[in-house]
């Protein structure tokens, strides 16, 4: 007998994109109040790709240890974190908000809602 697919649970849209500026609020990476740049976002993970956050070191592949004189022996790579580890980053306010959808002639714009500037 096939066996079923579990469903996967409903996630929130992310209302985080690649580019904005946020601060980790919890768990690993939580350094003060810097903020960092988003460099990707997995919305069906839920999880965000931020710039020197969870940064861990790898050994690069097979075919590339031949240039030893060019490469180092060790990559540096980010990795995920959860998407609710963090909050967006509001400069004008200088402190992290939350984020609101404004409809504006039909369009949908992200706005922070502590200040009220658009993003």
């Amino acid at each position: 007998m096939a066996q079923r697919k579990k469903p996967q649970p409903k996630r929130k849209p992310m209302r985080i994109k690649a580019g904005d500026e946020v601060i980790v609020i919890a768990g690993e990476g939580r350094i003060g109040k810097t903020p960092r740049k988003v460099i990707q976002v997995f919305p069906r993970e839920g999880k965000v790709l931020i710039e020197g956050v969870r940064v861990v070191k790898d050994t690069p592949p097979k075919g590339q240890q031949n240039n030893a004189a060019q490469q180092p022996d060790f990559i540096e790579k980010p990795q995920p974190i959860d998407a609710s580890n963090v909050a967006l980053w509001d400069a004008k306010a200088k402190k992290p908000t939350r984020i609101r959808m404004k409809i504006e002639g039909g369009n949908k714009t992200r706005v922070a809602a502590r200040s009220g500037e658009g993003l």
